[in-house]
């Protein structure tokens, strides 16, 4: 409607000018009688008595004669003066509307084609919904809001349409009103999934916003509280660092199997004396050591003293104020090795305990006798024929190696991969994969309780060969698969 309009006021326009040319040219060519005749008709003594009536323009006109033979006739002028000023206006005016209107013109060929795209877009979001809607094939939340997106973008274009265009526009409304029920479409599928399949992916992502938040809150907590060497109060282990990686064993990569730590001493806790005890390259038989007198050494293969023993067995020695406890080799016997003479000091045989490999740890053989060290002294972890396999406790004598009490627990010592013990708390490994462990039993022998708790562990490589806990610096020190590995504790404050 705007462009038939413009034409007939052009139109109009052109006919104005042509008249206004005219018209000028008739003024120039009026005889030079024709102001006099004027001047005389607008005489008020020849109109006074003469009938008032307004003449049309160009009508024919009766005259008269007068008594000198002249002839006399009226004629009406309208006005005086063209309008020169308001045909320029006019000008001006038709000049700006063209202008406007091939700016128009412009914009809706552009539009046009514009359309052409977004209709054949809409033919194949259209078959994508029609397939979604008649198969049974299973579709994800990202084909809806990837369906959902181009939609919206289509909707932007023609409601875009809409504001630009005002009158012809029925094309542009059947647009919109086929994209709206494209969303209609699109979201009735959303919401007739039949297995729920939306509903519960997205409620896997909210709990792993959730679990994102608590893992970046508990970042960002505070430093541990610190307790001092060979305290128990605190409430148990509630989380465990990195792993550290030491070095490899001093022996080399063939030796996996093997223990080494940190000794432990409630008189000197600041004396340093770490030692290595590699298993040779069966995995059974004990029959080397190494001694530092500092870390550093150890890190440097410093001031390194070897040592020979004989008939070691296992990976489960520890160490415990200058003494090395171990089993003795294919039997139930325990010994107590002088780290001063490296000479024997005691042997004593550890009451039904099971030996020859018949209940070891899962993944390590030969480590039926584990010997372990906590705040209080020294402990051993077996098991015997009695408990059919399941893990017992007892409290050793360090003098004498005399059991002074025992714990049996429910747990089959088989399934564990590794065991230490921190305030008489005896905690219990397993393997997760190859690249986790987890601590998932405790067994408290101050309260006779056990509990199901779950720690991860991350460790370098497979097979966790002994675990060592020192109270001096609350570290556990790992051998796995042959390297040295450390790992700070994070204990949990009692709370009054």
């Amino acid at each position: 409607m705007k462009c038939a309009n413009l034409a007939v006021l052009l139109v109009f326009l052109q006919n104005a000018i042509a008249l206004n040319a005219t018209i000028t040219t008739t003024l120039q060519n009026v005889p030079t009688p024709l102001p006099t005749q004027v001047e005389y008709l607008t005489e008020p003594q020849a109109t006074l008595n003469k009938p008032q009536f307004m003449p049309e323009p160009f009508a024919n006109v009766t005259g008269s004669l007068n008594n000198n033979g002249v002839c006399q006739c009226s004629v009406y002028l309208p006005d005086t003066t063209f309008p020169v000023q308001k045909v320029e206006i006019l000008e001006i005016t038709a000049r700006v509307l063209s202008e406007k209107f091939e700016s128009e013109l412009t914009k809706v060929s552009q539009y046009t084609k514009a359309i052409e795209i977004y209709e054949q877009k809409i033919r194949n979001l259209t078959i994508k919904v029609e397939h979604m809607e008649s198969t049974s094939v299973s579709y994800t939340e990202l084909d809806f809001q990837f369906l959902k997106l181009e939609i919206n973008e289509m909707e932007r274009l023609v409601t875009q349409l809409k504001s630009t265009l005002v009158g012809s526009n029925v094309i542009v409304e059947q647009l919109y009103v086929e994209i709206r029920n494209l969303t209609l479409m699109v979201n009735q599928l959303e919401s007739l999934d039949q297995h729920n399949i939306l509903a519960i992916r997205r409620e896997i992502v909210t709990l792993q916003n959730r679990l994102k938040e608590c893992e970046k809150d508990k970042n960002q907590t505070t430093a541990p509280p610190y307790f001092p060497p060979g305290s128990c109060g605190h409430g148990g282990i509630v989380n465990i660092s990195q792993p550290y990686i030491v070095q490899l064993n001093w022996r080399g990569f063939s030796f996996k199997y093997g223990a080494w730590g940190r000794d432990y001493s409630l008189q000197t806790p600041e004396k340093d004396l770490y030692w290595v005890a590699p298993l040779n390259t069966d995995g059974r038989l004990l029959e080397y050591y190494r001694l530092h007198n500092s870390y550093d050494d150890l890190l440097l293969f410093k001031n390194a003293r070897d040592y020979r023993i004989a008939y070691g067995e296992g990976s489960g020695t520890a160490v415990y104020k200058n003494f090395m406890y171990y089993n003795i080799y294919s039997s139930r016997d325990m010994g107590k090795l002088d780290l001063n003479t490296n000479t024997l000091a005691v042997r004593k045989t550890l009451p039904n305990a099971a030996y020859g490999n018949r209940f070891s740890y899962a993944g390590v053989n030969w480590q039926d006798i584990d010997f372990a060290v906590d705040e209080s002294g020294l402990w051993v972890i077996y098991s015997t024929e009695e408990s059919t396999g399941n893990i017992v406790i007892s409290k050793l004598n360090e003098t004498t190696l005399d059991v002074l009490h025992t714990w049996k627990t429910r747990q089959y010592k088989p399934s564990v991969s590794n065991a230490f013990i921190i305030c008489g708390v005896l905690y219990a490994t397993r393997p997760v994969n190859t690249r986790k462990e987890e601590i998932f039993y405790t067994y408290d022998t101050n309260t006779e309780q056990e509990a199901k708790v779950s720690i991860i562990i991350d460790k370098m490589l497979e097979t966790v060969q002994s675990i060592n806990y020192n109270p001096s610096d609350h570290i556990l020190y790992v051998f796995n698969d042959g390297y040295l590995v450390k790992y700070n504790l994070i204990f949990q404050p009692v709370l009054h």
